[in-house]
């Protein structure tokens, strides 16, 4: 932060700690904005000749936001990652505009990039199961693919973010019936575990050869540290071109993949979205690949005036 001032360094971190401690903003979360919102303020220093105090951060105009995204964009930050950055900016600037009271106009009518939205795409029911059964073959110690097995059935099985499931601690085993997750903003909610979920836990445990304590990551490294996503990516990686499947066939899709197959089988939309720790229930039909008529035909059966 070389080029932020010590009145802008101190605003940007006073904001950081207004986002966890009032809005629980995740850690990954406040790592993004810190990133994005600190490379705009020295972007503007350096853009009006060096690092300034809060002033000149008040007094920005759109055409030095468009020079900014025109920076960006030769920088090649794509334009899904520019949005991001912009409504971090946008989030930063509201909080300084009330507590230093200018008028922060020309920041917030910024136009974001457009962009093509993806949609998850989950995997097939027998493509789900087919990974289950497969990726406990790409491990070469037995103990570290009951470990993959068991964080994959939890992804699966019960719609947990790898995180949520990299997160649980030898305080959470045996696993209950039902599991309590803090997810995004710690937003808590309750999940069912399912007996396949709970015997794959219990597999792992049986050859985990490293000592468990309650205040302890329940899922461990080769060095025995918390275990880290990048190796169950990596297990799905090798489970995916072993059994053909594209390369959206990630970590992450298999969260996908039980909202969808839950709503498939007839999961009332509401009840997958508590499921899911959803804050809108238009991001849990985003999230599910239903045809049209299936979510017609949930919106018939639990719309109050669908009857009438």
């Amino acid at each position: 932060m070389s080029l932020i001032s010590p009145q802008a360094r101190d605003a940007l971190e006073a904001w950081l700690t207004h986002e966890k401690a009032l809005k629980g903003t995740a850690e990954n979360t406040l790592e993004a904005y810190c990133h994005d919102v600190a490379g705009f303020i020295a972007f503007m220093a350096e853009h009006h000749g060096g690092a300034q105090g809060l002033g000149p951060l008040s007094r920005i105009s759109i055409t030095d936001m468009r020079a900014w995204m025109s920076h960006e964009r030769r920088r090649g930050l794509a334009a899904r990652s520019l949005a991001r950055a912009l409504s971090a900016v946008k989030t930063f600037y509201r909080w300084l505009a009330e507590r230093e009271g200018f008028e922060p106009t020309s920041v917030l009518s910024a136009r974001a990039p457009k962009f093509q939205k993806k949609l998850p795409r989950p995997l097939a029911e027998d493509a789900a199961r087919a990974v289950l059964d497969t990726v406990e073959t790409q491990a070469k110690e037995s103990w570290i693919a009951k470990r993959d097995v068991a964080v994959i059935t939890l992804l699966y099985g019960c719609g947990l973010r790898i995180s949520e499931a990299l997160g649980l601690t030898g305080a959470d085993v045996p696993l209950p019936d039902t599991l309590r997750i803090l997810g995004k903003g710690g937003k808590e909610r309750l999940v069912p575990v399912l007996p396949a979920a709970r015997r794959a836990v219990e597999a792992y445990l049986v050859e985990c050869p490293w000592t468990l304590e309650d205040d302890e990551p329940l899922f461990r490294g080769v060095r025995g540290g918390k275990l880290g996503p990048r190796a169950i990516q990596k297990a799905m990686e090798s489970t995916r071109l072993q059994l053909g499947l594209p390369a959206t066939a990630t970590p992450h899709a298999l969260r996908h993949s039980f909202a969808t197959h839950l709503l498939g089988a007839g999961g009332d939309l509401r009840a997958i979205q508590e499921l899911l720790g959803h804050a809108s229930l238009s991001t849990t039909q985003a999230y599910t690949a239903v045809d049209t008529a299936r979510l017609m035909e949930v919106y018939d059966a639990t719309h109050p005036r669908a009857s009438r």
